[in-house]
Order: C-alpha cells, then structure tokens, then sequence
C-alpha cells in the first residue's frame, strides 16, 4: 500500500506541469464562493436592520488613553468588550471581544511595527441614549449611540464613517457543543440531585423544598442555552464542513465576525488587494464579494473577486474633499462586501458606500484612518504597519528569469547572450529545476555541478544570480534540511498531532510553522555560505509557493483545521506568506552580519510584508489583458505600502506575439519590479530571439530603465522613509480632481513622471489624460509643451512609450548605459530640468553605496536637493550630518521650457566662477549646458542669463 501510494504521488506530480500547460484558464470550482464557505453565507444571510447589539453604558470605564464599553446581544445574552483607542496621526482603533471568551481568540502579532502610540480621550457628553468624545482635531467628534450601538465619527456637522450603522456587527461566540452542554448538565443537574437528597436529612422540609427548587430554576436556564445553541446549530457548517473530498473538523466550533462601515458621500473605495480587477473597487451587490485568503490560483481571471495569492486587508475611500481608510487586522479567511446607494444628506441626494468585512475568526481589531489627504492615509497606514525596505539599487534593474534555465551552460550562454545583443540585466533566475529533486538549499549535483563558478563568472561582470527557496520541505530521511525541522519538530501538525503532510513540487512534503519564531531563527541560519553550499553574496532567493500552496489540499491549500502550536491553522493562514518572507530576509541579512540589504521576492503576502522585499503579481497570461491589469494590480499594492510590485514581463503562461512581447517590456521598463519570466513548457523568448526589429525595441525600452535608475533609486529611497508609493494612481498627486478617480490605464512614478503604456494590440495611438489645472507636461522623447487638465491623444508607433515629465520637476538619470547596474555606479549624472508656468522645478538627487545598510547605520549617503528659481540652478545638501563621497559629477543640465539665454556661469561652493557651454533649440525651447564637470554630492550653482 505504501509504494502504491508514493507511486501514485509521483505520477501526480509528474503529471502537474503537463496539466497546467494545457488548461486554458484557472478551474473556479477548486475554489469556494462564498455560499460554499459556511461561515461567509451565515454573515450574508443576515440582512441590513435592526442591531440585536447594544452599549451597556454604565459599564463604561475611561483612562486617559482607552475606553471600555460592554456590549450586550439581546438575542443570546452574550457579552462583548468594546475598547476605543484615540492614535496619534489622526487614527482612531476600535477592538471588540467576547468579554468571557470560552478560551483565548487569536490576535494578530508581528504586524504592527509597534503597539500604536496613543493620546487622550476626552469625554465632552453622557446620557442614556449614549455618549460623545473628542478626537482632539479641529472639530472631530466620536459619537457612541447605545441602543442599538452604532459608532459615528463627526467632523463638525458631517458624518465622515459610520459603524454598525446597517446592524451587521455580528460576533460568534466560542460556546460549547451541544452534546457537550448537554452532558455537563446532566453532572450538574445530578450533582445538585445528591446535595438535595443530603440535605433531606438535617433540613426542616421548607428548606429541601428551597434547594429543590433552586435546582429546577438552574436546569431550566441550562436547557434554556442549549435550546438557544441547538437553534444556531442547526445550520450547516458551524461544527464540521465538507469541500469536495475535504472535511474540515472544527472543535471550536463557529467563531466568524462581521462589522459593516457606512462612508456617506463617498462613490470610490479602492484596496483591499491582491485581486485581478478593476483600481476602483465595484459593488458586489448580486454577486461574490471581494476575497482575502492567500491561494495558489493557476492563470486566473480578470475583472473577479476571487482570492489569489496576497491579501492586504487594507481599503482606503476618497471624494475631492477627504481620503480615510481602514485596516482590518485579522489574518483568517474574510470576505467583503460593498455597497453602493444615494442617500439624502443636506436636503440634497449623495452616494454612500458601505463596507462589510468577514472573517472567519479572530477578534474585530480595526484601524480607522481619518486622513484628510490621500498622503496622511498612506502616512498613517505606514507609520503601523512600516514602510517598503530600501532595496539594493541592482533589485531595480532588469531581471531575466524562466522556469528553467537549465544548466550551467544554459546560464552563461544566456548572460553571453545579453552582451551580444547589448541589453543590459542584473539578474539572472533559476526556479526549482536547479536543485537536486527538488530539495531547496541544494543543487542539481548534474547540472549545476559548480555553482560558485557560476556566481564567480556572474560577479566578475557585476551581475548577480536568484534562485527559489520554496516553504515546502520534501520528506526524505537523507535530507538535510528535513531531517533538521523534524528532529526540532518545527513541522506544521495536523489535527490528530502528526506532522502535516501535503503533495508539491517535490512530492510528499512537509510545511515548517513559520509562525513559530524559533522555526524562523533557524530558517535563517540556513542562508548562511557554510550551510547553503555553493552560495556567495551575489546569490539572492525567491519564496514562491508560500501561500501554502497544498497539490491535495482543499482550495490548493493547507487544511484548515492544522495546527500551529495552540492555533489552527485557519487563525493564521494569511500570514504565513508573510513569515516565510520575513525569516527569509533576515538570512540574507544574517549570512553578511548584518552589513547588506537583502533582496526577497515573495508571491504570498500581508499587511506589513513590504518591509521585507518585493511581490509579482503571479502566474499570469500572455495575453492583452493582462498585460492591462498589470497596472491596476501594481497600483492598488502600491495604496496598501506595498511599492515594490510587478508582473512577469511577456506573461508566464502561453506564448506572447512579437509585439505583445514588446509593449510589455515596455510597460514593465516603468514598473517597480521589472523581470521577464516565463512557463516550462513555452518556447524561448530571451529578448534576441524575434527579429533584429523587435531586438532593438526591446533593447530600447531596457535602457529606457537604466538610464532612469538614479530616479528609481530616490523614489524607493522616499517611500523607505515616508512610505509614500512608488507608482501611483493620479488621484493621489491630484485628489480633488474627480476626472483621475478611476483612471487605471496610466499611472505616475512619483509626483513627476506620467506613463501611460501601450496595452492595445494593433494600436495606433493612446488618449493619455494629463491632470493639473494650471500644470505643464512634457513629453519625455520629443521634449513638446502640453497643458495640464486635457486629454491628449497621442499618435504612437512600435517604438512608443508615451512618457511626460511635469513642469516644475528636476529629474536625474544616467545616460551611459552599461551592462548592469553596478557597472554605472560611478558614471556621471544628466539633469533634467523641465520648468513650469512660473519658470520654476525643484527635484532631488539621492546616492549611497548601493547595497549596505551604512545609510542607515553610519550615515553614509548623499541628499540633494536640486532648485531651479529666477534663472538659477542650484544644488544645496538636505543632509548635512550625513558623511559620504561619490565619483559621479554632473555631466550635463538638459532645460526643458525656458527662453535662450545670453550666457551660463557655473559657481562652485569656494565662490569660484566659470563660463558654460551651452546649445539651444527654440522649436523645443531645448538647452543643454555640457560638462558642468562639478562633483555630484557638491553645492554649486548655475547661472542663466
């Protein structure tokens, strides 16, 4: 029985990739709806209306920080704690419990970055009906309405956010199972039989007949709880679920939550990613809600709901008047819902858009971000949940990958490949096929039988090398690496107390409980160079498959009833992503002593993962849509702190068209995460291989990429420190212009870049929309002035990528493009200095070694800020306790919309003066001054006149 079955495993994973190569598209019914999870349609099924919740006001406690309040549901007489936090920020923290939970609830850790600084509360009014506290801004009020409870936050007169306003807080509380009850009633109930019959003979019989009566009043309340479980229990799913083959035993029984928020005048909601739909979200009245459970979803669809391999509970609401957002901290399963209306508010009609989540279980732990503007939401959001690592500069660079190069020999023609054709990469990727059957930390001892080689050949041209490192270990009693976690017993249980077992890559595998931190601290010594043999520091890793992905599993998943220590695996599923990448990350710090920055991609992930490395989008298509949806998936990870985002270049499954390939590379040159990555069983596509023609435009759309790496490098290095997003939606920069509310085919990299890539085939030109009343754009390739507020139509052609820089902007590149990125550390700066209406731009220049933590650690980098005003162009240090020297001096200042001038001047910071030489286009209104020749990380100024 036992080879029968390890034969049948072998043919199952044999036959995988065959399988997924000839399915067309993901099969929906491996995955649930919501009328197939119990707990979501029990939330569903109860309708908008009258709360059973109320306050129990007199209950209420207040220190200078925290309010508690009980709760009590009228229908079962449970009793939750509602606690009320004021946050510094401008954030308001709303937890409730059951105030006597039958045994713990789990609470999320490890995603705050702290626990929340807060200040005080302050109680302006009390009464029976409820009470009414101050915010401490401006006129921001929180309002408690006891009977039903409903919470409002006020500013002045206008509701901003409503809670529980519909009636949907629902809380299943942890209970007993009815047979259970029942017993425990029978002891009771016969224990208080034999204190009776004791009594019999010392009491007078008025006292018996008081003690016998005390007796029927407890039994008739015990039966009463059980006829009031018995009725919930009555509906399916609450004790035990069944999905297709896999049964879910579930020994705490129900325990799902619901809260339902009200946005009055609000019609754009946006988050809650990760999901192939639309930047604004849609209502989902009549159909599934949006879905947050992290799953392995082969080649899904656009424009859906379902869940795929990321979730960031996070949804932020914006009118032209306010942006505030919500974080649901809990890491089940949940769903949500949204709705749309028009309400009556000032005598006048306005929409609403009302908001529910569900979760399986945990506690309700929300936090209510009050903004005003879009920046203070992002602001808030990061300063609980952190903000993007600071990647190494070459992380940004083009990245070339396959599943799978397939040797040695492979690897070097294909880095020979690239300087052949002259296309420059940093990166070069190898998925599982390199290791030795499939056992991570190890390599294929036939094909990639000199791995240090490898990198050694890598390293001399300053390139650099990632291999995967999956979470699922194969049990094999000669692996290393299995035979560790298990001797540690830092494998995942399962619900009879066994290690988890489940069907992937290599087989029969089991699943470390990286919620363990113990499992973590190991993982992390295993990246070490005399314990991950062959490595060197150019080697960096890649944790697919981490959702967990399960072959046999339900949904493709881990079951939910495993067990992580005390936890089943349903409290936690969605974070284990996020651990995988964390400990991950902190190898690679570890193995250089805490000296170099890592670099981690990850395909599972959470709130808080971006302070770990970078994310994709997952297995997609190569198809038109999604190289489109590749833009509104970037940019809602980008809402939610997570900056470093792309999707496979050229999609991973089918095989693109020629000029697919081609608009792609050019959409992903102006992506965070740019790598071209493709299926097993595709046909080849390095760049060089579909005509001279497509060869240079792709070439083209990499340099594009390269030359701009200095502007890259700042924005990440602005969204480490603020955790403002790298690419963003237009609504951000422009928040009260309705018209780039629900543009999602265009985008901005930072404040001062706007792309909007190709994604139509046959295409002969785009309608770009360029914002700002009063702004000026240029285009980036032929330096022509347009007005701000319009819609451009742009003619384009195969060598199109539609590109304008703002007026008012200064933004350095680096135009001799070399192989790689290291390859141009010290190669001189291009300034690009586009002015606007006033005839003014500011930008900034940022450097530091690359690759180190000395930026943070010792104070080793360059910030300059660049001002150009009243004719003059000036470069002055934003840092000044800083300590760092570069190589790179300022080749040349190209002006973009400025008059000809009779002379130029350089001044050097020891008052030293000098002419400039300089050309100027009137057509363009074009001048180039040329080799200014001053240090880049110097003060100087140059003169126009």
């Amino acid at each position: 029985m036992y080879m029968q079955t390890c034969v049948m495993g072998l043919l199952l994973v044999a036959l995988l990739p065959v399988l997924f190569s000839i399915a067309d598209a993901v099969d929906r019914s491996n995955f649930k709806t919501c009328d197939q999870s119990a707990f979501c349609k029990r939330q569903r099924d109860v309708k908008p209306g009258q709360s059973p919740y109320r306050a129990l006001l007199e209950t209420m406690e207040l220190s200078e920080a925290r309010l508690t309040l009980q709760l009590i549901n009228d229908n079962n007489k449970v009793r939750l704690l509602l606690e009320l936090y004021r946050l510094q920020g401008n954030m308001t923290r709303v937890r409730i419990n059951e105030l006597k939970p039958l045994r713990p609830r789990y609470e999320v850790p490890d995603v705050l970055i702290q626990e929340p600084p807060t200040e005080s509360l302050l109680l302006l009014e009390r009464d029976e009906h409820g009470m009414v506290l101050s915010l401490g801004v401006d006129d921001q009020r929180l309002i408690i309405n006891a009977r039903p409870f409903r919470l409002d936050i006020m500013d002045g007169p206008k509701v901003l956010l409503s809670l529980n306003s519909r009636g949907l807080l629902v809380f299943e509380h942890l209970r007993l199972r009815k047979d259970t009850i029942s017993h425990k009633i029978s002891s009771t109930v016969g224990s208080m039989w034999d204190k009776i019959k004791s009594v019999f003979s010392s009491k007078t019989e008025a006292d018996a007949e008081g003690v016998e009566n005390d007796v029927e009043q407890n039994e008739a309340e015990k039966v009463e709880e059980v006829e009031e479980v018995t009725e919930e229990e009555e509906q399916p799913g609450m004790w035990e679920e069944t999905f297709k083959s896999h049964s879910d035993a579930k020994p705490s029984g129900p325990s799902s939550i619901s809260l339902d928020f009200s946005f009055p005048g609000v019609d754009h909601v946006y988050g809650i990613p990760e999901h192939a739909d639309s930047l604004k979200l849609r209502t989902t009245d009549g159909g599934e809600p949006y879905r947050l459970y992290n799953l392995d979803v082969f080649q899904y669809e656009l424009y859906n709901p379902m869940a795929l391999y990321g979730a960031v509970p996070v949804l932020l609401s914006h009118t032209a008047e306010r942006t505030m957002g919500l974080f649901w901290l809990n890491a089940a399963e949940t769903w949500v819902d949204i709705s749309s209306s028009r309400a009556v508010q000032g005598g006048g009609d306005a929409p609403q858009t009302d908001v529910r989540w569900i979760s399986e279980s945990g506690i309700i732990d929300v936090f209510i971000m009050l903004g005003p503007r879009p920046t203070d939401v992002i602001s808030q959001y990061a300063s609980l949940t952190g903000t993007q690592s600071f990647p190494p500069l070459s992380a940004l660079a083009y990245h070339q990958c396959r599943w799978n190069y397939n040797d040695q020999e492979d690897v070097q023609a294909v880095d020979n490949g690239f300087d052949e054709y002259d296309i420059p990469y940093d990166f070069i990727w190898l998925d599982i096929e390199h290791t030795d059957g499939k056992r991570y930390f190890t390599w294929d001892p036939n094909k990639f039988s000199q791995p240090r080689e490898m990198l050694q050949n890598l390293k001399d041209k300053k390139r650099k090398m990632v291999t995967i490192v999956d979470p699922h270990i194969k049990v094999d009693s000669s692996y290393k690496i299995h035979k560790e976690i298990r001797s540690k017993d830092f494998y995942i249980k399962n619900k009879d107390g066994g290690d988890y077992e489940g069907w992937c890559w290599p087989g029969n595998a089991g699943y470390p409980d990286f919620t363990n931190p113990e499992m973590r601290a190991w993982w992390a010594t295993m990246f070490a160079y005399d314990q991950y043999e062959g490595t060197m520091d150019n080697l960096y890793t890649w944790n697919d498959m981490n959702e967990p992905s399960v072959f046999n599993g339900p949904e493709v998943t881990m079951h939910k009833d495993a067990l992580h220590g005390g936890w089943e695996h349903r409290d936690v599923h969605n974070l284990y992503g996020f651990y995988v990448q964390m400990a991950t990350a902190q190898g690679l710090i570890q193995r250089s002593g805490g000296v170099e920055r890592p670099f981690v991609l990850t395909r599972a992930f959470f709130a808080g993962s971006q302070r770990y490395g970078a994310v994709w989008t997952g297995d997609n298509a190569a198809e038109w849509g999604h190289l489109k949806m590749s833009i509104p998936m970037c940019l809602s990870l980008g809402l939610v702190g997570i900056s470093f985002c792309g999707a496979d270049v050229g999609g991973f499954f089918k095989t693109p068209s020629p000029e697919l390939l081609v608009r792609w590379y050019q959409a992903g040159a102006y992506q965070p995460f740019f790598r071209a990555h493709a299926h097993l069983d595709t046909p080849r596509r390095e760049p060089w291989l579909f005509g001279p023609e497509n060869t240079a435009l792709i070439r083209e759309a990499v340099r594009q990429r390269y030359t701009l790496l200095p502007y890259w490098y700042q924005l990440f290095y602005n969204a480490h420190r603020t955790g403002q997003p790298v690419m963003r939606p237009l609504w951000l920069e422009y928040p009260g212009d309705p018209a780039t509310f629900a543009i999602e085919d265009e985008f901005l990299l930072g404040k001062d870049l706007l792309v909007h890539p190709v994604t139509d085939e046959g295409s002969h030109g785009v309608t770009a929309f360029l914002p700002g009343e009063g702004e000026v754009w240029y285009d980036v390739h032929t330096y022509k002035k347009h007005q701000g507020n319009l819609n451009l139509y742009i003619p384009v052609t195969m060598n199109s990528i539609p590109v304008f820089q703002r007026g008012g902007s200064i933004i350095t590149r680096k135009e001799r493009v070399r192989r790689s990125s290291s390859c141009m550390e010290d190669d001189p700066y291009t300034l690009y200095v586009a002015v606007n209406a006033q005839g003014t731009a500011e930008g900034e220049l940022y450097i530091d070694d690359g690759h180190t933590f000395n930026y943070e650690k010792q104070n080793q980098f360059i910030h300059r800020r660049l001002t150009f005003t009243e004719g003059s162009l000036s470069s002055s240090n934003l840092s000044p306790d800083s300590q760092f020297s570069t190589a790179s001096w300022v080749e040349k200042v190209i002006f973009i919309g400025v008059p000809k001038p009779s002379a130029a001047t350089l001044r050097t910071a020891d008052g030293a003066e000098s002419p400039l030489e300089f050309e100027f286009d009137p057509a363009s209104e074009l001048l180039a001054l040329r080799k200014p020749g001053v240090n880049a990380g110097a003060d100087w100024t140059i003169h126009l006149r």
